[in-house]
């Protein structure tokens, strides 16, 4: 697949390196003359410096036989621009990042694929949708949902206290019969291996297991591993950039008591004119007797989205010794991943994985309609639409010529979602949710193509 990106910022560049990784032939367009070096001298893909406005750069790109423009440089204008003229030029595909939410609102009333544009991506907007998820769903540190929620992906660490722990995957099975979820990814405990669960496969403490389930599944999941269901109201966010803004907004729309803390005096007063319902204060976040004033401990959630990522974990980690029973951290260092458990943070978000996961399902073969990657696991999590031609169809699961180091985490069938398992027959216009390591991504593939 030929992919130009315009724009080698952090999320350009990891979605470079992402896609390089998978033998694309990718072209990173930029202006800045380091960026460039630095991703031509560490990536293998073609670099053009350049405007990504400019149809000359775009044409010495090969823009007219390009599957997918992509543009995420940090401005707006650019991005819309860039994909409008690449779409005129000939680009088949084209996916704009936006930092003004109201185009996401209005994306239909507007009508951006009138004029070139067939996807808006706002990492911010994802972020927002992410924490709220996350806050949702309380007792775990991980969570994606499919069709609004016909199928969650939830992840968890398993307690000592968990019933699964000590137990195969198949004695769970033999004791719950009635299953409305699948462990599909483990991660053992002290170190980065990932598994995909089989019969045979034991729960151990400590181990990060993910599970897709459906809508009643997820009680069942709160009471065998343990995990208390805690209601969130009180939330205090660190931090009025995009993000922080946005989800105030969102969380005081859903009737959450939200404290914001921003350290710009002008900033604060502007927020506070913005968003009515919640109580902005004005002052160092880092402080933490401003903390201790403002009822830290009183709080049920405190989510830490400054520009600065240290200064993210810090809060993070002096609101859980106040006793805050969910925290989020956004983070921009991919390496603080591998921490975020041992340190004692419930959640680390990060914009490049959010925007690289929702565009890389343009990149994959066979109809893929939503994918995410298991955080800091070696896995993808990924939906296909079955068609009536695919090697899929009207075969039971069972019967499928499946990789070992991929699962069918469950079904979505007329909006409702079903754990499949290998009686279960699969039919033309399902849903099937499939989680893999790399190795077998293109297997897969293959059997919905």
């Amino acid at each position: 697949m030929k992919i130009i990106i315009a724009g080698a910022g952090e999320v350009g560049f990891h979605l470079a390196k992402l896609l390089s990784f998978e033998s694309q032939d990718i072209t990173l367009i930029d202006t800045n003359r380091e960026s460039l070096s630095y991703a031509d001298t560490h990536l293998d893909i073609r670099v053009v410096r350049g405007d990504a406005t400019s149809i000359s750069i775009l044409k010495d790109a090969q823009v007219a036989q390009t599957d997918l423009v992509i543009g995420v440089t940090s401005s707006e204008t650019i991005n819309i621009t860039c994909c409008v003229l690449a779409k005129q030029l000939g680009a088949k595909r084209t996916i704009a990042r936006i930092s003004n939410t109201e185009f996401l609102d209005n994306k239909e009333e507007v009508g951006f694929t009138k004029f070139g544009i067939d996807e808006l991506i706002s990492p911010e907007a994802l972020a927002a949708n992410e924490i709220e998820l996350l806050l949702n769903q309380s007792a775990f540190n991980d969570t994606y949902e499919f069709e609004d929620g016909a199928l969650t992906m939830i992840g968890l660490h398993l307690s000592r206290t968990a019933a699964f722990v000590g137990r195969t995957v198949k004695e769970v099975g033999q004791m719950h019969p009635e299953l409305r979820y699948v462990p599909i990814a483990i991660q053992r405990f002290g170190t980065q291996y990932t598994l995909i669960p089989r019969g045979d496969t034991q729960f151990k403490e400590g181990d990060q297991v993910y599970f897709t389930t459906t809508e009643q599944g997820v009680d069942e999941i709160f009471k065998l591993t343990g995990k208390v269901r805690d209601e969130i109201k009180d939330v205090m966010i660190l931090g009025g950039s995009n993000i922080g803004c946005k989800t105030a907004r969102d969380l005081c729309r859903n009737k959450f008591n939200v404290k914001l803390i921003e350290n710009s005096k002008e900033k604060a007063f502007e927020i506070a004119d913005d968003l009515p319902d919640c109580l902005v204060i004005n002052g160092d976040g880092r402080n933490v007797e401003l903390l201790q004033e403002e009822s830290i401990g009183d709080m049920d959630a405190f989510i830490a989205v400054t520009g600065n990522s240290e200064t993210n974990i810090m809060s993070c980690l002096v609101a859980k010794s106040k006793g805050v029973k969910k925290t989020i951290a956004l983070v921009e260092n991919m390496d603080y991943f591998q921490l975020s458990h041992s340190i004692g943070i419930d959640t680390l978000i990060n914009k490049k994985l959010l925007a690289a996961n929702h565009i890389f399902r343009h990149i994959r073969q066979g109809d893929v309609v939503a994918m995410t990657r298991l955080n800091n696991m070696n896995a993808e999590l990924l939906e296909f639409v079955v068609a009536a031609k695919s090697k899929v169809c009207n075969r039971r699961i069972k019967d499928l010529d499946f990789p070992r180091s991929a699962i069918i985490g469950g079904v979505i069938r007329d909006g409702i979602g079903m754990i499949g398992l290998g009686d279960f027959m699969i039919q033309d216009g399902d849903r099937i949710v499939v989680c893999c390591l790399p190795q077998s991504i293109n297997k897969v593939e293959k059997l919905f193509i």
